[in-house]
């Protein structure tokens, strides 16, 4: 499986389809495997790209301070290394603070954007949910802060219909859990960001996509992206929470797709 260096971090991606380059980019967690249900679908029409953050699955686990900065520069090192000049480009989450640092600082190298499940900076309410991660994840371990984070992440009706495949998740996560040091900067980094001032910068075609039952990043975060980006488009899906693309991928596939290939051939 491929990974190329951009410098002190091996990164690790994997890509798949044909046509203009399309990088799907996670959230937290940090892992490109996040993205199976939309790289099968976009890959008809896209050469689309997913990749591990540096800190997170294959890629390397760099004990460094990191910020939301830190990890766009990797993704634009990532662009560079495989000869991407523009891309279109759809963040989850953290995904998404990384796309709204790009779309600023490096506004040539985005075609369009999606920001999904996103937030312009943090509240005390953002900073609440993290700093209880944060405290479980250092004070008690992995396993209680994964715990905490499902009824974060997805909606009670989807929790209380899937206990087993959550059980075997905990077992999978839990059998290589990322260094709590490397997570525990990462949601530091999160906290921190707050790009709200340069919002009304971003000038490519940008949809804001998020579900209504989202716990972690609410509706009214997406709603303030749309309001401070000129000419975003706003899509609130049902439910899903904040995992909606991979518990709701037709929906989402639907929105986020019509979006995507509306500006193609941009």
């Amino acid at each position: 499986m491929p990974h190329v260096s951009i410098g002190d971090a091996d990164i690790y991606y994997e890509e798949q389809g044909r046509g203009p380059t399309l990088m799907l980019v996670p959230g937290l967690g940090g892992q490109g495997a996040f993205w199976g249900p939309q790289v099968r679908d976009f890959a008809r029409d896209f050469r689309v790209i997913v990749h591990d953050h540096r800190g997170a699955g294959r890629s390397t686990h760099s004990r460094i301070r990191y910020s939301v900065d830190q990890m766009a520069a990797d993704t634009v090192a990532l662009m560079d290394r495989l000869g991407i000049e523009r891309a279109h480009y759809v963040g989850h989450s953290t995904g998404g603070a990384m796309g709204q640092t790009i779309a600023q600082d490096h506004p040539d190298r985005l075609q369009s954007l999606v920001l999904s499940a996103t937030w312009p900076g943090p509240d005390a309410y953002f900073r609440r949910c993290f700093e209880t991660r944060k405290e479980l994840l250092l004070h008690r371990g992995f396993e209680s802060y994964w715990r905490a984070s499902v009824v974060m992440l997805r909606p009670p009706r989807w929790v209380s219909e899937h206990d087993a495949a959550l059980v075997e998740e905990m077992e999978r996560l839990s059998a290589a859990p990322p260094p709590a040091e490397v997570l525990a900067s990462r949601i530091d980094a999160i906290v921190a960001f707050d790009r709200r001032a340069r919002l009304g910068e971003i000038r490519c075609p940008t949809l804001v996509v998020v579900a209504a039952d989202d716990a972690l990043t609410p509706l009214f975060y997406s709603e303030e992206l749309a309001a401070r980006i000129p000419d975003a488009k706003l899509v609130v899906l049902p439910t899903g929470g904040h995992f909606v693309p991979s518990l709701l991928p037709a929906e989402y596939n639907r929105a986020v797709g019509d979006f995507l290939r509306a500006h193609r051939a941009a």
